[in-house]
């Protein structure tokens, strides 16, 4: 099994105590960078709709295991700083994941996925229900 590494056993205490905030804070503003997302079901397929802005398409990622999809990246600054006083910055940059749950009829083997006008567009096919046939069951006289 995979666990967190415990930095307090390797480094000095006071830096661990140091550390421990700053830490919690970075898992807090990553929680806080997870783009907007919508899902749809279509009568063949499921739909998930994530809103990237200015992330271009070399820095996204989309898999699947085990059920859930999985949306990562990064959105990175590329903004000039000379000669400019912000008053306000509102852009959101760094790294992103989303991850959804597929249903148990999604088909993992048949996703496809698009990306345009900052909008990642996900299909995840529906697997085709088996075709039944009625099957006459014979009684057994006791």
């Amino acid at each position: 099994m995979v666990e967190k590494s415990d930095f307090s056993t390797t480094i000095p205490n006071w830096f661990s105590q140091m550390y421990g905030p700053v830490q919690r804070f970075g898992d807090k503003l990553a929680a806080f960078f997870a783009p907007n997302a919508e899902a749809a079901s279509a009568i063949d397929y499921y739909e998930i709709s994530v809103e990237l802005p200015g992330v271009p398409d070399e820095d996204v990622k989309v898999e699947v295991h085990d059920g859930r999809l999985t949306v990562s990246g990064e959105k990175q600054s590329k903004r000039e700083e000379e000669g400019k006083s912000y008053f306000f910055s509102e852009i959101t940059y760094g790294r992103f994941q989303r991850s959804f749950r597929l249903p148990p009829d999604a088909d993992e083997d048949r996703i496809s996925a698009t990306h345009k006008d900052g909008v990642l567009t996900i299909k995840v096919a529906k697997a085709k229900p088996a075709e039944t046939s009625a099957k006459s069951i014979p009684i057994n006289r006791g």
